[in-house]
């Protein structure tokens, strides 16, 4: 056997965005990882300071394209906080069905790169153009089919009116069987579990000490969801099971992910049944006083969490986030310790790590 060093990125057909990884390899055993970061670094968070309160609800919202909808959320909770401005009962439910449109498009995003990553690329296909059913759903009813501009301050940019709710019901209606299929072939087919059970394994214990989130937790056994855990928008109004896995290897946060996609069409149900009647937002822009406050929502890689200080003028004087790939990236050294390099990339896939969200 011989050691040597693989370096991984930060350009790879593997990588979907801009990561180095030093991989020490005995053999074809990973002995240790370095992981460096910094080569999508775009000074989004100097930019919020330049820009006015409401103009950064766009800015927000191009930090990432999977969780686009999760950043100006989480901010225009923040900035809701400050003024004291009470979300009315409609745009609260109109943020939740934003908010999980998105999140099944993501998690099949990434479960359909796990398939084609094992060589199942049939699995991908199907899984990807399911994900289309959900693209088709963002384009009708937001007009576009990543950046949705669901969100504004006080309220939401988009109501559905009775045409809408009926189309949404159908698609999800069209969406509901073949997921469950999907579902089926990931729990069963051994060409997928011979690749995916036993391999990046992070504990319970380890998810713990290392403070992930999301899927990565909650396939460790770690029971934590902000929908439930500290409700927002109309979730404390709607029932939202927490979907847990106990192995806490790649094959878990699969099926946690599509467990998860299930479970938001049950909520996209719910809300679309007990939407309120009234106003999606205000009327006219407030000012904004000065404060600071500190807001958080459940996107789809997990907890986001949005800090904001405003002092009075129209610019918001500092705007930060941590986001959820800053806190499971730092997992992989133990999901790829003692891996073989083949199981490297589905690994990494495995947490979904967002580069363009964590550098700020």
């Amino acid at each position: 056997m011989s050691t040597y060093t693989i370096p991984v990125g930060p350009l790879h057909v593997a990588l979907e965005e801009p990561m180095y990884f030093k991989v020490e390899v005995d053999g074809e055993t990973v002995r240790s990882v370095d992981i460096t970061a910094g080569h999508a670094h775009r000074g989004v968070e100097y930019l919020t300071t330049k820009r006015s309160i409401y103009q950064n609800v766009t800015l927000t919202e191009r930090i990432c394209s999977l969780c686009s909808n999760s950043h100006p959320e989480a901010y225009c909770m923040a900035i809701e906080t400050i003024a004291g401005i009470e979300l009315p009962q409609r745009a609260q439910y109109l943020r939740v069905i934003a908010g999980e449109i998105k999140r099944i498009a993501s998690h099949l995003f990434n479960v359909a790169i796990q398939a084609h990553l094992v060589g199942f690329d049939s699995l991908f296909m199907h899984v990807m153009e399911t994900r289309e059913i959900m693209q088709d759903v963002k384009e009708t009813l937001f007009g576009n089919r990543m950046e949705i501009g669901a969100n504004t301050i006080g309220g939401v940019r988009f109501d559905l009116d009775a045409d809408g709710l009926a189309y949404l019901d159908a698609q999800l209606a069209r969406l509901q069987p073949i997921l469950d299929d999907i579902i089926t072939h990931y729990r069963t087919n051994r060409s997928f579990i011979d690749r995916t059970r036993g391999i990046g394994v992070l504990t319970h214990a380890q998810a713990l000490d290392c403070g992930v989130v999301g899927p990565v937790a909650r396939a460790s056994g770690i029971a934590y969801d902000v929908r439930v855990k500290a409700p927002y928008n109309a979730y404390d109004r709607l029932d939202v099971p927490v979907q847990t896995g106990t192995d806490g290897d790649v094959w878990s946060r699969a099926i946690v992910r599509l467990s998860e996609a299930r479970v938001s069409i049950d909520i996209l149900r719910q809300c679309a049944a007990d939407l309120p009647a009234g106003e999606t937002g205000p009327r006219e822009r407030q000012i904004i006083p000065a404060g600071q406050t500190v807001a958080k929502c459940e996107a789809p890689r997990g907890e986001l969490i949005y800090y904001v200080k405003t002092d009075g003028s129209p610019n918001p004087e500092r705007v930060k986030w941590r986001v959820p790939s800053f806190m499971n990236w730092g997992a992989l050294t133990l999901m790829l310790a003692e891996a073989k390099v083949a199981d490297i990339a589905l690994i990494v896939n495995s947490v979904d790590p967002c580069i363009s969200c964590t550098e700020r």
